[in-house]
């Protein structure tokens, strides 16, 4: 069954969906949305470094985009600004990345696969790295759920009742590196952003706890992963792209809906 390119291609749209769609919710709660965009450039480095010296591309994705974002979490308040940081941190990790590249002889690369994804050359190596990665997310968001989501409410009460903020969003930070390795090969470093906080911003408009806003973003996500695969495939498209238009798609009915209703009300 793993043969099929397609069948690969659609199970690790599902998978990367999965891991990024309960993440995702947090990051629109926190309105963390530049600062998963900049540790998704700081991918860009990492995969640079992979290609130079040999290695994992999925590790060195991860290990970079991780330093990246606990450097700037360490540093805010230091003289600058949280956006300042992840601008200059963000940017500079994605020019550096493609710099190093170009300087890489002997070895073809694609870059545009790495920017916005090349689903349909999904492996099976790249297979079980993305699925191991959905459970290594999964794990961490449903054992430290309240305390996420306690943290996310306020610092303070999260305190009060014995939790560690610090801890709570380094575990965020540990996640949105993962998701962004995991992603890369879906809908790839430009795009992954969008893959996270899409299908999360258009559940908030028809859900009212934050369990059931979790699990609709990943229905809609595993939607327009598999319609926007599938959507590509027929009209010869780019599949990454495809899919996060499917996902705007879903926004904007969410959007309009919610408007209609509110004005009926």
């Amino acid at each position: 069954m793993l043969d099929d390119f397609m069948t690969r291609a659609t199970l690790a749209g599902i998978g990367v969906s999965l891991a990024a769609a309960p993440l995702g919710c947090f990051v629109v709660w926190r309105r963390m949305a530049y600062f998963g965009e900049s540790t998704a450039h700081a991918a860009m480095l990492g995969i640079a470094l992979s290609l130079t010296f040999e290695l994992s591309v999925l590790a060195g994705a991860v290990l970079v985009s991780l330093i990246m974002a606990s450097s700037v979490t360490l540093l805010e308040g230091r003289s600058l600004f949280m956006d300042t940081l992840l601008g200059v941190a963000g940017h500079s990790s994605i020019a550096a990345g493609l710099v190093i590249v170009s300087f890489i002889s002997g070895v073809r690369i694609d870059l545009m696969a790495y920017l916005i994804g090349d689903i349909l050359a999904v492996s099976k190596l790249d297979l079980l790295m993305i699925w191991i990665g959905v459970g290594v997310i999964f794990s961490l968001i449903i054992w430290r759920w309240s305390p996420l989501l306690l943290v996310t409410l306020s610092e303070d009460l999260a305190s009060a009742n014995g939790f560690n903020p610090k801890k709570e969003n380094f575990i965020i930070t540990i996640s949105l590196a993962i998701v962004v390795a995991v992603g890369i090969k879906v809908v790839g470093v430009l795009l992954i952003i969008a893959l996270l906080i899409i299908p999360a911003a258009s559940a908030r408009f028809i859900t009212l706890t934050p369990e059931s806003m979790g699990f609709i973003a990943s229905i809609i996500g595993v939607l327009s992963s598999i319609l926007g695969l599938y959507a590509a495939y027929f009209f010869d498209t780019p599949t990454g792209p495809s899919i996060v238009c499917v996902a705007s798609l879903f926004f904007f009915l969410f959007l309009m809906l919610n408007i209609i209703l509110k004005n009926k009300i």
